[in-house]
């Protein structure tokens, strides 16, 4: 749907690409809209559990407004593909994707109108305050993803909340706000970031992505054999799809994991050569040091526990986060 665009995504697209047959995907799904409103709830349920783990209990009305804007950028950043299929193409869905696209709206409404409890000034808005101010804040980020800005959309978290809470607490808040810094990670993100598994660091080491069987397989097989192509990328970690391999290789560029050696001096038609770059090495001995959790499966994620595995997930299942199913 990312690639296509909802309105020329057909069944067909969907099952070829999952390689299922359409049996098995009407089994799961009424029609191709039931499947868009499967992937929209998939998403929520992230993002509840990432603003349930964000520790918003318990915090004032501004603080929480602010972590939790802060997590589903966060979420929205980290998961690129997914984000634009939930803000961008969810618009383009039928009537019950469309309601429970308002439904969403009108609850994240509830908590701003809290802020009319924040005082004198305050208490003179209106619910509607509330509505606009989301509906602001949504098509702020819906232009974003629709023109693939590159620049990260936890860059505009001072800029909403400056717009958020105008109206509640006045222009000097909203400009603290405004001159606030962007944090670098969430503080449920540095708290699992703290923790040891098993005795063993955190592969990503730091690292803002989601780790997936394909790209451990993709950096094993460059740390392997640097210099490798795009096409020996993709055969390492079971890609077929050109397209799937040269988004996932330039993510991890610009994560700073992969280096291509051909840089600037290219010649046109030249295959890329990748190597890592020593945080992809680090990353890369981190994996090899999880890897025996999952040894001999291919299809599980890194690190995933074998009972998971049991339920047969499959490679595809994890790749969503890096725009590679």
């Amino acid at each position: 749907m990312d690639e296509l665009g909802y309105s020329d995504t057909s069944v067909g697209d969907i099952t070829s690409r999952a390689r299922v047959s359409r049996r098995t995907f009407y089994e799961q799904f009424a029609d191709r809209e039931a499947c868009l409103a499967a992937a929209l709830e998939d998403a929520l349920e992230v993002v509840r559990g990432e603003l349930s783990a964000a520790g918003l209990e318990g915090l004032a009305w501004r603080e929480r407004v602010r972590v939790g804007l802060w997590t589903i950028l966060v979420f929205f950043d980290r998961e690129p593909v997914l984000a634009r299929v939930c803000v961008v193409q969810a618009l383009r869905g039928g009537p019950r994707v469309l309601e429970r696209r308002e439904g969403i709206l009108a609850q994240l409404a509830l908590v701003v109108d809290g802020g009319r409890l924040e005082g004198g000034r305050a208490a003179r808005c209106t619910a509607m305050t509330a509505e606009g101010l989301v509906g602001a804040a949504f098509s702020i980020v819906y232009a974003r993803l629709l023109k693939g800005e590159r620049r990260p959309l936890t860059s505009l978290l001072g800029e909403l909340m400056g717009m958020v809470v105008l109206p509640y607490l006045g222009p000097a808040v909203a400009r603290r706000e405004l001159e606030r810094p962007v944090p670098a990670v969430p503080v449920w993100v540095a708290r699992e970031e703290s923790q040891v598994v098993e005795g063993v660091a955190d592969p990503l080491g730091g690292v803002s992505m989601r780790l997936t069987y394909r790209t451990a397989r993709v950096l094993e097989g460059i740390a392997e054999h640097p210099g490798a192509s795009n096409r020996q990328a993709g055969e390492a970690a079971g890609i077929q799809d050109p397209g799937q391999v040269s988004k996932l290789l330039a993510r991890l560029e610009r994560l700073g994991l992969l280096a291509n050696r051909t840089g600037g001096g290219r010649v046109l038609g030249e295959p890329n050569a990748w190597s890592l770059t020593a945080k992809g090495a680090v990353v890369a001995r981190n994996i090899r040091m999880h890897s025996p959790a999952v040894a001999g499966c291919d299809d599980a994620a890194v690190g995933v526990a074998s009972s998971v595995v049991g339920r047969g997930v499959s490679p595809s299942d994890f790749d969503t986060g890096l725009g590679g199913a």
